[in-house]
């Protein structure tokens, strides 16, 4: 008897530990399997480790959002601890948003959507102002002497990375001239660059706004004089930063995109605590041939 009733409150305690177990999905609009968004998910595995918290990852297959707001619609409904979500467009996901909000949910965003998240109803915000890390990236190409400058848009209808591209032209202090790529077709990248080189051989100056553009890029500027920056990092672009064959990368530190939600999430459910900032900044930072070594490490181990 007296072990039947030690077998009952082991039961009983291992289900009332399930039972306060913190469960938060994450919904991005970037795959696990792009070379930017595997950090951040490395980031968000690394959290749920350390906090014990169950962690799901959701994205669509391809930059889609109606499919996002699908995902984030079946997050809500699934009842979750909280949810994490980037948010690219405010304007197609407010309504999946604030229906995590009204339901009680607690949502932090991350990466995407610091100029929208708090009117949407969300805690806070992880990640870089996209305007601002673009207006940096203009002031070092004009510093840098470039007078004719050309921005590679992988993600058209991307809200942030709009703001990246304005903020690069406004820091150059020139007309905007964007390049609208796909993503997932390094040959048309590629060839859309040379094309734009082609038509206009006073381009000095090129920006792309992730590795998955800047990759296929170095092979099309490859002999060129160009001054090249991208956002983002990756092994190939530090490669390339080290080997100056580019002048910088702008860092916004994606591990912790993924990373930090998750920790404050886990300790705003059990305890009620959370940061007073509305947005804790992530980056932007910028690496350069003069110390992208020390990154190069961080990088192979899925850091940085």
């Amino acid at each position: 008897m007296k072990k039947l009733w030690l077998a009952f409150l082991l039961v009983l305690g291992m289900g009332l530990g399930l039972a306060q177990q913190v469960r938060i999905v994450v919904v991005s609009h970037g795959q696990a399997s792009d070379p930017f968004w595997s950090v951040v998910k490395n980031g968000v595995e690394a959290a749920a480790k350390e906090t014990g918290a169950r962690v799901e990852y959701r994205a669509p297959e391809t930059f889609d959002m109606v499919r996002m707001a699908q995902l984030i619609d079946a997050a809500v409904a699934s009842r979750p601890s909280a949810i994490v979500v980037s948010i690219p467009d405010g304007r197609a996901l407010e309504r999946s948003i604030r229906a995590a909000v009204r339901a009680g949910i607690p949502v932090i965003s991350m990466n995407s959507g610091s100029d929208v998240a708090e009117s949407l109803g969300v805690l806070m915000h992880v990640g870089q102002t996209e305007y601002e890390a673009g207006l940096g990236a203009g002031q070092r190409m004009k510093a840098a002497g470039v007078k004719n400058a050309i921005c590679i848009n992988q993600e058209v209808g991307n809200v942030a990375l709009d703001l990246r591209c304005k903020g690069f032209f406004d820091g150059l202090g020139i007309k905007a001239n964007v390049i609208p790529v796909k993503i997932g077709d390094p040959t048309g990248i590629k060839n859309a660059v040379a094309a734009a080189l082609q038509k206009d051989p006073g381009i000095d100056g090129v920006l792309t706004l992730g590795p998955t553009a800047a990759e296929p890029v170095l092979q099309a500027l490859e002999g060129k004089k160009v001054t090249f920056g991208t956002f983002d990092l990756s092994p190939a672009v530090l490669t390339a930063l080290s080997q100056k064959k580019m002048a910088f990368a702008i860092d916004q530190q994606q591990w912790l995109q993924g990373y930090l939600p998750i920790i404050l999430l886990n300790n705003y459910v059990k305890y009620g605590l959370l940061p007073a900032n509305k947005v804790i900044m992530t980056g932007p930072g910028f690496v350069t041939p003069e110390n992208a070594a020390q990154v190069i490490d961080l990088s192979k181990k899925g850091i940085r």
